[in-house]
Parts: structure tokens; sequence; C-alpha cells
């Protein structure tokens, strides 16, 4: 991990997992060299799945991805950035496994086991030192967990039957509405380091992502929960720029918010950052950021080839902006 320098910027914390935290990551590392992810654990799908049924460890998939984003600029970084993401294709037990899911789990067995207080974190941080990461990776929790997803409408013929779907690569295709999400266990043990993060941060960077399975989550784990409200870190939340489907589908810009606030009611919110291009109805989108006790700052952050994708630099400048203020 690259040291701060003497103009390293505010402490900034960014919540999140996968693709959105990736695209979080890559605009703050521009901004700020004071940089934790506190990353969501609760994958059971894909190359990380398999490490977890198999070996028992936290799913690494997304502390993986969130490493990848901390990558430098330089040759070294961008080389090190494409191995980590890199997946193998055979015909194989290899199949679809990320070399950096391999090499992460692979440093914690070397360090003695995968528990948070200890190995899990010494084996991230190592990790980060070898990509030169502009940053710390930390789980938000010591344990992997399951989350599940209260649906209203998962089956068809029943639409207004709710009904309860377990795992994050399950609640993420589900059919339905998804009402709202809980953790299994209900009471994971949080993360040391994250706690310590979180404490000290002066900002704290909720989204974008998948709302129910990589942002949420975070404030479903009780002693992170309690921390993220306590914080006297000031908290922004970037909203994403179109809806998730199998998640989200139909919600506006609001109504993520407001799901939100039912989730965590006692969290605070600074400012909310949203795509002025994707924000239909402002005035409904201002009223519910008032809800949360913030404001509504709209910019041009999207990707300019018609993606729901974030563009780093033009994220960057408009946290530049927010941070500054």
């Amino acid at each position: 991990m690259k040291s701060p320098g003497p103009d390293a910027g505010p402490n900034v914390v960014a919540l999140g997992g996968g693709h959105g935290l990736y695209a979080s990551l890559s605009a703050l590392r521009r901004v700020t060299d004071r940089l934790t992810a506190i990353v969501t654990v609760a994958d059971d799908g894909g190359s990380s799945g398999r490490l977890r049924r198999e070996l028992g460890v936290l799913p690494p998939g997304d502390l993986r991805m969130a490493l990848a984003a901390l990558c430098g600029d330089d040759e070294w970084g961008q080389t090190w950035r494409d191995v980590v993401q890199h997946r193998f294709r055979s015909e194989g037990d290899l199949q679809g496994h990320a070399v950096g899911n391999l090499l992460i789990v692979a440093l914690w067995e070397l360090l003695g086991g995968a528990d948070a207080s200890g190995s899990t974190v010494a084996g991230l941080d190592w990790v980060g030192r070898l990509l030169g990461a502009h940053g710390r990776v930390l789980p938000m929790a010591a344990v992997p967990m399951d989350i599940v997803a209260e649906v209203r409408g998962a089956d068809p013929s029943r639409p207004d039957e709710i009904t309860h779907v377990k795992g994050q690569a399950a609640c993420a295709k589900t059919p339905g509405s998804v009402l709202g999400v809980s953790l299994v266990p209900g009471d994971p043990p949080a993360c040391r380091e994250a706690l310590d993060a979180v404490d000290g941060a002066d900002w704290i960077v909720f989204g974008p992502g998948s709302w129910f399975t990589s942002v949420l989550p975070h404030l479903k784990v009780p002693a992170l929960a309690r921390a993220l409200t306590a914080a006297r870190a000031r908290r922004v939340v970037a909203l994403n720029l179109a809806p998730q489907p199998g998640e989200t589908d139909d919600f506006s810009p609001q109504t993520h918010l407001e799901v939100l606030q039912a989730h965590a009611p006692d969290l605070r919110v600074d400012v909310v950052l949203a795509d002025r291009g994707v924000v239909d109805d402002p005035a409904a989108l201002d009223k519910a950021v008032q809800a949360l006790g913030g404001r509504l700052v709209l910019a041009d952050v999207a990707a300019d080839d018609g993606s729901p994708r974030h563009e780093p630099a033009r994220l960057a400048q408009a946290l530049v902006q927010i941070f500054s203020e």
C-alpha cells in the first residue's frame, strides 16, 4: 500500500462491493491517499462461492475487485490489476477462478487461517503491498454470511405472496420486488479494523452499487451500523445510474433513499450525489434527501457511451467539490 504524503487529502471510507465499489474506488483514489474500502462479504456464487464452500473462507471476489481498483496507473500497477482480475478458461477445476481470488486465499492459509482480527486483514494488506494499492481493503465482517431477501411476488403465479430468498446470487436474480434484506448470522462479528477506519474517517461514501446485496448489508452488521451512525464523519450517498435488474427494477432515485432510511432509520446523510441526466423529478428526490437530513448535488458523472457506468474522472471531480464544501 502507498503511504499517504503530506497533502494526502481527507480520510475517506467507501462501502460496497463488486462493480459499484470498483467505480467508487477508481474515482476516490484520484481524490485522496487516505482511503479505506469496507467490502461486503456475502457472495456465494462463481469462484468466490466455490472457494467459500470448499475452504470455509470469506468470499474473496469483491475484496479482489476493490484491490484491483486501487492499483497504480504505472506499468506495475496496471499489470498486477490485469493479473488479479484474470480468470482461467479451462475444462477442469480451474475454470472460472480468478487469479486474485486464489492469491488472497493462499495468503490467508499461509498466515494461519481466516479470521478478520488477524490473518484475513494481514493477507489483504500483503496483496495491497504487492499491487502498490492506493488505499486499504477490509472485509465488513469477520465471518462469511448469507443475505436473505424478503421478496414479494417471487412466484409470478402468486404476485402478492411474500417469501424469503437466501444467498446473494439468488437475491440478485430473483423475480418479484425485493422489500428488504437481513443477514445470517444476524449479528456477525464486525471487522475491528473496519470499525477503527469508520471512527477515524472524515467522509463515508455509500454506493454506487447493487443496493440490496452490496450497499445495505453494511447496515445489517449491528456493530458496523452503530459505528456508521455514531461516526463524526460526514456521509455521502452516490446513487446508481439505473435500476439493478432483479433487485431494484422500477426504482426511482428517491426510492433508493427511502429503502436506505427504512434499513437504517437513525443514519444521517449529509450529501446525496446523483447524475443530473437520470433524475426525472429533482423536486421529489430533493424531498427524499432532506428527509435524511442532507442536501442534493446533481452533477454529470456518467460515462459518455450511454452505459449505466460512472466515469471515474467525472465522479472524482464531483467528490472533490463535495469534500471541499
